[in-house]
């Protein structure tokens, strides 16, 4: 069977093209060694399962250790009964375990225990009974809440002091967070009002991204496979739109090789990189989902909305921009600021958090399009004066991030309008009070048209003077000489949007011709 580029689940050799994925926790070798529990944590699909299942295979075949990888996500089910979750829990792992190792190698019939105890009678009652030291990698263990997570927590904890030969000689837990405060569930609930029921550990590692070289050493297993090349400026295209986030990184290629360039004659270019990276925004994938659904917690908005509207983190909780950094939508910059974690999260963002106003929109016929089918800004404008005039009061009840609707309920207008035929870039930093937007549209006479959205709030001074300068370096990068300067009136006390709502044209300071929306 040929090997593909993998989207689900962990990589196995056989099937897919993969890096060596031990080799992504060097530490954790000497962290078993030393017979420590330690905790490893890293974003969703990132390899993390992968690597532990890997590593595991390593350390049996070594001859001196018997590891293997669990699970105990099926106790999620059982989040406040301790007791049936450990049931659920220890006949998934002899399932898991019964698939790893030999029969001479694999636990006795799990003991009698009483409830909130089984777990740590299992792990004893196997830990005597294997020939060499017990090694164990626990996934998933941010599934559990409440009373479940307590309960297991403590019975690791409290088998810790009889390690080797009385408990597992290693152990790590493996999740998205680190466990520096264990909260009742990684999903925000309260602090416990207890000691860390996991103070045991030794050290936390992550799984670092990939490297551009690891980009293209994966990239290259499909060359070798099938002769397809991926040239060189495509692959760095694909680290630039990924940053290496290993999900990321295999679902782009498979798009690439599989419905973009099927042909295995066809070499890679960056425009292929381009249409398999629409396609992936536009299907919204489980891995996508996922981080989209998100951005309805409470935690993640306090980061989420100052950070696309270029507001401040001063007043954001130090733990909520933790939260996202373990979840993978943000990273920290080479200069130290935080920023959303690739320009392909840039992208489903905006779109995820507009997708209401973007179900609500009425019908707009393109009016915006010359008879040969390029764009007209003129008629842009007018159109979009127009659809805002009507339609803007209601739409922006239909966002959920109140403090960026006006932002959002733009863009859903803006994709609307280039539909296939164009695209809509975005350009935000933190504390630059403003939301960059580049349109390029195609046809016969290719368009591009650049913009920026401030917001107008009480007690602020008017932001005309301050977003004209900023437009000005933000056009001057994209080479162009006019552009529009959305500014939102956010004030109280204001006439309704479709009073309010005009056009002004204004000078930048560099000379640039800027036509002023008011909305």
């Amino acid at each position: 069977m040929p090997r593909r580029f993998n989207v689900a689940g962990p990589c196995k050799p056989e099937l897919h093209y993969m890096l060596p994925a031990a080799a992504r926790v060097p530490q954790a070798r000497r962290l078993v060694a030393d017979f420590n529990y330690f905790v490893i944590h890293a974003p969703r699909q990132t390899g993390k399962t992968t690597s532990m299942i890997e590593l595991a295979q390593q350390l049996t075949a070594s001859g001196e250790y018997v590891a293997a990888l669990v699970s105990v996500e099926v106790g999620a089910a059982f989040n406040d009964d301790p007791g049936a979750a450990e049931l659920a829990i220890l006949n998934n792992w002899r399932l898991a375990i019964n698939a790893q190792l030999p029969l001479d190698l694999r636990p006795p019939t799990w003991p009698e225990a009483e409830p909130g105890t089984r777990i740590g009678a299992a792990l004893q009652a196997w830990t005597q009974a294997a020939p060499r030291p017990l090694v164990l990698f626990v996934d998933e263990i941010d599934a559990l809440q409440n009373e479940t997570l307590i309960s297991v927590l403590r019975q690791l904890r409290a088998g810790y002091n009889w390690r080797p030969t009385g408990f597992p000689a290693a152990l790590a837990l493996i999740g998205m967070r680190d466990v520096r405060d264990y909260k009742v569930a990684s999903g925000g609930s309260e602090r416990l009002n207890t000691a860390s029921p996991f103070n045991v550990k030794t050290d936390s590692i992550t799984l670092s991204s990939f490297t551009r070289d690891d980009v293209a050493a994966l990239y290259q297993q499909h060359t070798s496979d099938t002769g397809q090349v991926f040239l060189s400026p495509a692959i760095d295209h694909a680290y630039y739109l990924t940053q290496g986030q290993p999900w990321l990184v295999n679902a782009l290629a498979r798009q690439v090789v599989e419905t973009v360039a099927p042909d295995p004659s066809t070499l890679i270019t960056p425009a292929h990189i381009d249409a398999a990276k629409e396609i992936l925004i536009q299907r919204q994938d489980t891995h996508l989902d996922s981080l989209a659904e998100r951005l309805r917690e409470a935690r993640v908005r306090r980061v989420i909305e100052p950070l696309l509207a270029g507001g401040s983190l001063s007043d954001v909780p130090q733990d909520d921009i933790r939260f996202v950094v373990d979840l993978g939508l943000c990273r920290f910059d080479g200069a130290g600021g935080l920023v959303i974690a690739n320009p392909i999260y840039k992208e489903v963002l905006p779109r995820v958090l507009a997708y209401g106003a973007t179900a609500s929109l009425p019908h707009i016929a393109p009016a915006w399009l010359k008879p040969d089918g390029s764009l007209d800004p003129d008629k842009l404008l007018a159109a979009f004066l127009a659809f805002w005039r009507q339609h803007g009061q209601p739409l922006l009840g239909s966002v959920h991030y109140h403090e960026i609707a006006p932002h959002l309920v733009l863009m859903a207008f803006l994709h609307r309008v280039v539909n296939g035929n164009g695209t809509l870039d975005r350009e935000y930093a933190i504390g630059s009070r403003r939301m960059d937007l580049c349109l390029r549209y195609g046809g016969r006479q290719p368009v591009t048209m650049g913009m920026e959205l401030k917001v107008w709030r009480d007690r602020e001074a008017d932001p005309l003077a301050e977003g004209l300068a900023q437009l000005d370096e933000y056009l001057a990068g994209l080479g162009l000489a006019t552009g529009w300067l959305v500014i939102f009136d956010r004030r109280n006390g204001l006439p309704p949007i479709a009073q309010r709502t005009h056009t002004e044209a204004a000078i930048s300071p560099a000379g640039r011709s800027i036509t002023v929306i008011r909305a």
